[in-house]
C-alpha cells in the first residue's frame, strides 16, 4: 500500500528543502515570449523573496505579467535521487517600509554576507546596484514536490489554503 504523506509532513519536507537551498529558476513571460533566470531567494514559510534589478528581462516580464513558474532543484547524476519543488504563482513588488524591512530581514537571515556587502557603502559598485534593486515576493498558488527516492516521477501536491 502506497502510502500519501499528511499535509503537515509534506509542508515540513517542503520547507526543510526550502531552507537547504538557494537558487530558484524563475519562469516569467511576456505576451507570447517566455524568459527563464535562476535568482538567489530566501523564504518566509512558502513565500519566496529574491531581488533584482527592476529593468531586467524577467523583472520586466513580471511588470506586464505577474504570473510565474519556479523551480529549485540539484543538477543530480541520478535520476532516481532527483528530488525538487515545482510551483506556480504570482510575484508581488514587495512595497512599503514595513514589508521591505521584512524582507531584507529575511533574506539577511539566509545571507548575512550578501546584505552585509551590498548596503556597505565602501563596498563601491556592489553598494551602487543594490541601491537600483527591488524586492520581489513569490506567492504560491500550486506547489508540488517531487521525490524521486519515493518512486520514480513522484510528484506530490501540497494543499494550499485558498
Amino acid at each position: 500500500m502506497n502510502r500519501v504523506p499528511m499535509p503537515d509532513t509534506l509542508k515540513r519536507q517542503i520547507l526543510d528543502y526550502l531552507k537547504g537551498h538557494n537558487t530558484m529558476t524563475l519562469a516569467t513571460s511576456a505576451g507570447d515570449s517566455p524568459w527563464a533566470a535562476t535568482v538567489f531567494f530566501a523564504s518566509d514559510d512558502l513565500r519566496l523573496y529574491f531581488f533584482s534589478a527592476p529593468e531586467s528581462r524577467h523583472c520586466q516580464n513580471l511588470a506586464a505579467n505577474a504570473r510565474v513558474a519556479v523551480t529549485i532543484q540539484e543538477d543530480y547524476k541520478d535520476w532516481r535521487t532527483i528530488k525538487g519543488i515545482q510551483l506556480e504563482g504570482r510575484v508581488t513588488l514587495v512595497d512599503g517600509v514595513l514589508e521591505k524591512a521584512k524582507a531584507m530581514a529575511i533574506y539577511a537571515i539566509k545571507y548575512p554576507d550578501v546584505i552585509k556587502l551590498f548596503t556597505d557603502p565602501s563596498s563601491g559598485v556592489f553598494h551602487k546596484a543594490f541601491l537600483k534593486v527591488k524586492f520581489y515576493c513569490v506567492v504560491p498558488e500550486k506547489l508540488f514536490f517531487i521525490d524521486n527516492e519515493q518512486g520514480f516521477g513522484k510528484r506530490q501536491e501540497l494543499p494550499l489554503g485558498a
